[in-house]
């Protein structure tokens, strides 16, 4: 993967896009890789996944010189292209943190968006400035982000393609911390690790709580919370969890079992 480095250690995944000549701008090899390392991810047996960039980029965007001389046809393909890589990403069965180190435009910001936590470095940059471009968001951009921090805020800054800087993006909701640049990646590192040493049935069955009862209505919702509480039990895990709080005892080190 010649844009992407790959490292796995201590149960985490780490992705780096390497790309830094380009910002780390995001073209059809590099979503190719990308869906490569979270496939990879799941093969290792990953309890969580951390995203970074290279330099002094998240992802600057999709790579505006390979859309310039597209045709309506193959931007529907990139857009594809993108959305099910990021879609891949969202539906991991392990959660994903995005450490976002610099710009994070257009595809950056939805990449970043398509994971389950953020955080951020205090130069980080975000912004879905398309329509200045003269198109709008395609990789998720237009879905995800009002989800995430509301109609409103979500409105304005793809109408207006206005950048939004690591301050304002914590107090919107955008990011869950920010940090200072050299302090980024042990912070996302310490979370993930904390994540992972976590029961992993449970975490999985509660990141697909969340997601199956995002799209159903509240009593649905409350099924699918029922099916996943139980699920769990029976389990090595839940056993030694339970056992240990009883016992007044550290449980040892959950075996996903």
């Amino acid at each position: 993967m010649d844009d992407i480095r790959y490292e796995f250690a201590d149960q985490v995944a780490v992705v780096t896009i390497t790309r830094e000549d380009a910002l780390n701008a995001l073209n059809a090899e590099v979503l190719g890789q990308l869906a490569e390392a979270f496939d990879q991810a799941v093969a290792d047996q990953a309890r969580c996944l951390v995203i970074t960039g290279a330099g002094r980029a998240f992802v600057a965007g999709a790579d505006v010189a390979a859309m310039s001389t597209m045709t309506q046809a193959e931007a529907t393909a990139f857009s594809e292209l993108g959305n099910g890589t990021f879609r891949k990403l969202e539906l991991l069965p392990i959660p994903s943190i995005a450490a976002v180190n610099g710009f994070a435009l257009g595809g950056g910001c939805e990449l970043a968006l398509a994971c389950d936590i953020r955080v951020a470095s205090t130069k980080a940059i975000f912004a879905q400035p398309e329509v200045g471009l003269g198109i709008t968001a395609g990789f998720g951009g237009t879905q995800r982000l009002a989800r995430l921090v509301g109609s409103g805020l979500a409105k304005e800054m793809l109408y207006t393609g206005r950048k939004v800087d690591a301050a304002r993006a914590l107090a919107i909701g955008l990011v869950n911390e920010v940090h200072e640049p050299d302090a980024l990646l042990d912070a996302a590192l310490g979370l993930a690790g904390e994540i992972a040493r976590q029961a992993p049935i449970a975490v999985r069955a509660t990141k697909r709580a969340l997601a199956e009862g995002a799209s159903v209505d509240l009593d649905a919702a409350i099924a699918i919370e029922v099916d996943a509480f139980a699920s769990c039990f029976e389990s090595a895990d839940q056993r030694e969890g339970m056992g240990a709080f009883v016992e007044k005892r550290r449980p040892a080190p959950f075996q996903n079992k």
